[in-house]
């Protein structure tokens, strides 16, 4: 196809139906099918922004001479301004061309059906069979301050089933966002669009994306102090602080290694992939490739219940009312979390379970950095076909060391080893319960298509204030919403760089989310505490159903 051709909107969507990865940047239209098999970050970023326009997604993401190397990939362009279809992985649904004539149609845009409940539940306290549910009586039994009040009234007058429940509940948080967040019409999203690539243009000018290596200076006699005082305690016997400061020298090392990922240190693909495997592989045991391929996602598509593998932890926790409904994840092939009794009781009370399960976290790391080793997924082609080999080379490595070499050949009892083991971990926990700060307490409604892409970061995300002294405890992770903003910005400048961020959310009228770490904590547990109380309703509702055989539908 001749690159100037100019495409109508029922042209690509033939074309996405037939199967080809179209993409729209700056009013280009991107064939990007021999690229999906040697994309670093990997074929599933490439299918999310399938038919979007995703200019601020690859801009923000890629070197400047990867985006000079994109026009190989061009086919045409777009004529106006582009409304987005919804990615076939993500739902969408699309037509072949048309053999005799191309008329323009919207594509059957069906994201995932509307949740509708089956009886019309409205958030305004009433049924469609127009009772007022605020004066119907509450179920003795299931009184409590804490649970919805109109779930429960209906209930008690056996109008609600479990399906309208968990409906009415994805439909009260998209309602609370709307209300909440700017319009989400053309106009109103264009200019927070161009806003936003004012910002970023910026951003490039005044020096942001320069690494300050002098920084990684100060951070690598941090990391030698920290390696040399557990080396030194364990040559003297004393295992537990031995064991401390390992845990520490991991906590800390790992910010670094979340650098390289981004490509922010040497803005080299190899070098900072040879970085990143160095210290996640070798040093920590964690597949750097396991990290990127979920954490390109969760850029992506960041809380998406469906799609973002960082919140995807039924049966566990559950941070959504969709894994009620137990969502199917695109990440993991198409695996089912299913909502069962398991699921049901450990929600119930995932508010004491979530600082315990932190402290062991890192011993699933392992096991997820191994299944991704060992699976197709961490085959790659193209310039990066080398990183699956050296990954096992360096966690093979890493785990010699650490589990014969460390363990046992140098300490002596099974009492000895076990708290160092554990001990090692558990110093890891801070780690744990940063990465999960940020995204567990704030929104995981899907506002479609049209939302752009700076809304949807600051919607989903949350900063963590603290002091500059204390920014080595947080190591950079404490400006998450900057950094969903601009990932391949130094972590030394995201400080700066709020200061900007705090400008534009003013400018453009969205919520700018921040907390104190205990403050952040608080909401957290706020959230896994509402997930509970729903939880139960839920279940409430499911024995009401199952007890009396009515289908909840009055």
């Amino acid at each position: 196809m001749r690159a100037s051709r100019t495409f109508t909107r029922r042209e690509i969507e033939g074309l996405i139906a037939a199967g080809d990865i179209i993409v729209i940047a700056d009013s280009n239209v991107l064939r990007l099918n021999g690229w999906k098999s040697r994309h670093p970050g990997g074929e599933l970023v490439l299918r999310h922004m399938i038919g979007r326009d995703a200019t601020d997604e690859i801009n923000i993401s890629h070197q400047p001479a990867t985006l000079k190397s994109m026009h190989c990939y061009r086919i045409g362009k777009i004529d106006g301004e582009w409304e987005n279809f919804i990615p076939p992985i993500q739902g969408g649904l699309f037509r072949l061309a048309e053999t005799e004539t191309d008329k323009e149609a919207v594509c059957s845009d069906a994201h995932i059906p509307e949740q509708t409940p089956s009886h019309n539940l409205r958030l305004d306290g009433t049924v469609e069979s127009g009772i007022d549910v605020e004066a119907l009586p509450t179920s003795e039994v299931l009184r409590s301050d804490d649970f919805d009040a109109t779930s429960m009234a209906l209930l008690a007058k056996g109008l609600c089933s479990p399906e309208s429940y968990i409906a009415g509940r994805i439909q009260h948080e998209v309602d609370v966002d709307l209300d909440k967040y700017p319009s989400l019409d053309a106009s109103t999203q264009r200019e927070i669009a161009v806003k936003f690539r004012a910002l970023h243009e910026r951003v490039q000018i005044e020096g942001y994306y320069e690494c300050r290596l002098s920084e990684y200076g100060k951070e690598m006699v941090r990391y030698t102090a920290l390696f040399a005082t557990f080396v030194f305690c364990l040559n003297r016997g004393w295992y537990f602080v031995s064991a401390c400061f390992l845990g520490l020298f991991w906590h800390q090392i790992m910010f670094t290694a979340h650098d390289a990922g981004h490509r922010g240190i040497t803005s080299n693909l190899t070098a900072d992939t040879l970085i990143g495997i160095f210290i996640a592989d070798f040093c920590c045991g964690l597949s750097i490739g396991w990290w990127k391929s979920s954490h390109n996602v969760h850029h992506l598509v960041t809380n998406s219940p469906e799609h973002d593998p960082d919140i995807q932890n039924v049966p566990l926790f559950s941070t959504s009312p969709e894994f009620f409904n137990s969502i199917k994840s695109s990440y993991y092939g198409g695996f089912i979390f299913p909502w069962d009794a398991a699921a049901a009781i450990a929600v119930t009370v995932q508010r004491y379970t979530y600082y315990p399960i932190m402290a062991v976290a890192r011993f699933n790391l392992y096991i997820l950095s191994w299944g991704y080793l060992l699976s197709a997924r961490s085959r790659t082609k193209g310039r990066t076909w080398w990183t699956r080999p050296t990954e096992i080379l360096g966690i093979s490595c890493y785990f010699v060391l650490y589990f014969y070499v460390l363990l046992w050949r140098n300490i002596p009892s099974w009492h000895a080893r076990a708290i160092f083991l554990l001990t090692s971990h558990l110093i890891t926990m801070p780690l744990h319960v940063q990465i999960t700060l940020s995204h567990w307490g704030t929104s995981t409604a899907d506002l479609g298509p049209k939302e752009s892409f700076a809304q949807r970061q600051l919607r989903t995300t949350m900063d963590v204030s603290c002091p500059q002294w204390l920014d080595f405890i947080h190591g950079g992770l404490q400006f998450q919403a900057v950094h969903h903003l601009f990932p391949r910005v130094p972590r030394h400048n995201l400080r700066r760089l709020q200061t900007l961020t705090r400008e534009f959310c003013a400018d453009t009228g969205i919520e700018y989310l921040i907390h104190d770490f205990v403050k952040g904590n608080g909401v957290v547990l706020g959230r896994l505490q509402d997930m509970a109380d729903q939880a139960k309703i839920l279940a409430a509702c499911q024995s009401h159903m199952a007890a009396t055989g009515e289908s909840g539908l009055h």
